[in-house]
């Protein structure tokens, strides 16, 4: 199984996300935290499983919330560039993946 590794602003959006549904809903941002969890553990035992997606990048969704794990096999490693709402703009990080 390959190692994860979070790009800053990918871990901004996951901490924010977590925030979020734990202020909507007690224990709601546990769950989310577990889903995010269980696609990275997917993308890093499976890592060209993920559909393809822009920039040479895979996704996987989510179980039980409405986003996708946006990432990039690398080496002996997966970079998550982004936890992106289904509901929100596309693509819009797109530009964290040319700086990596």
């Amino acid at each position: 199984m390959k190692s994860v590794r979070f790009v800053v602003e990918a871990r901004r959006e996951f901490l924010a996300e977590v925030a979020y549904y734990n202020k909507a809903q007690p224990g709601l941002g546990a769950r989310f935290l577990q889903a995010v969890e269980a696609a990275t553990a997917r993308a890093a035992a499976f890592p060209l499983a993920g559909s393809p997606a822009v920039a040479n990048t895979r996704r996987v969704m989510l179980n039980g919330f409405p986003f996708s794990l946006y990432y990039r096999p690398e080496g002996e490693e997966i970079v998550i560039f982004a936890v992106s709402h289904h509901a929100r703009y596309p693509s819009y990080w797109v530009g964290r993946t040319s700086t990596r």
